[in-house]
């Protein structure tokens, strides 16, 4: 069994600490009908959730870079029933089903070097043309399921368009740009106040605009096109270059 990913009493009276330091993976059975439990596994979970009944508090740290969705989304779902508040750390990466496991929150905290990485649900198939359609859209299906946890935390905070946007893109987002779209609530170690998401705001729209700015400075404008002069002053101009060089006017 992998003990990288357990549960384990806090040193909090009514608190428990959930590591998911691993790829999640579902329980193993080989040729011979034995299982080999996955301690990150929505089984496993589940069998330690339950004996879990009067915690109040479980925090919940995460550095994975994702795996099984099925298994993901059970301990997602696991997690949202249990009636506990539950805070999310992220402590180095939370990718794929791991950053959907990070939505089943009352909060989430991001260290301020963390990532979190979205992306479209993805599946290996092998079949003929019909094989191929049904997979794409169970896939589709899938995804959505997925989609519907990051919507369901971040609120009016990231639309659909938006969202579809960065799952195409298969989007890093840092602390920052978690808090932007609704991601996380707060930065490890920052004042913990109504205005982190303004503050968040503030910092991603002035890293935007040093961006715009940098590249400005790389355009050149020739002299000649720095000022645009009206037809009466290019007249006059050529009026006066006309008198200066002894040319007759009439």
């Amino acid at each position: 069994m992998k003990t990288n990913y357990f549960i384990k009493q806090s040193k909090v009276p009514e608190s428990m600490d959930l590591y998911i330091y691993d790829y999640v993976t579902g329980d193993e059975v080989n040729v011979f009908g034995e299982v080999t439990e996955s301690s990150t596994s929505a089984n496993y979970i589940k069998s330690q959730l339950e004996n879990a009944i009067d915690v109040k508090t479980i925090n919940i740290y995460i550095n994975s870079y994702g795996g099984s969705v099925s298994e993901g989304l059970a301990i997602y779902n696991q997690l949202k029933r249990h009636p506990a508040h539950k805070i999310v750390h992220i402590d180095g990466f939370a990718c794929s089903i791991a950053s959907v496991i990070a939505m089943a929150r009352d909060k989430v905290i991001m260290g301020s070097n963390t990532l979190m990485m979205i992306h479209h649900a993805a599946m290996g198939v092998f079949g003929n043309a019909k094989d191929l359609k049904k997979a794409a859209a169970d896939i589709e299906i899938i995804d959505g399921a997925s989609c519907s946890s990051y919507l369901a935390k971040a609120g009016n905070k990231l639309t659909q368009a938006k969202l579809t946007q960065l799952l195409d893109n298969e989007t890093w987002l840092d602390a920052t740009q978690c808090i932007y779209y609704g991601l996380a609530d707060s930065i490890e170690g920052e004042e913990d106040s109504t205005n982190t998401i303004d503050q968040a705001k503030q910092r991603y729209k002035q890293s935007i605009q040093a961006e715009i700015n940098r590249t400005q400075k790389d355009i050149k404008v020739p002299k000649e096109l720095t000022k645009q002069k009206t037809n009466a002053e290019k007249l006059m101009e050529a009026y006066k270059n006309r008198k200066t060089n002894g040319e007759k006017l009439n």
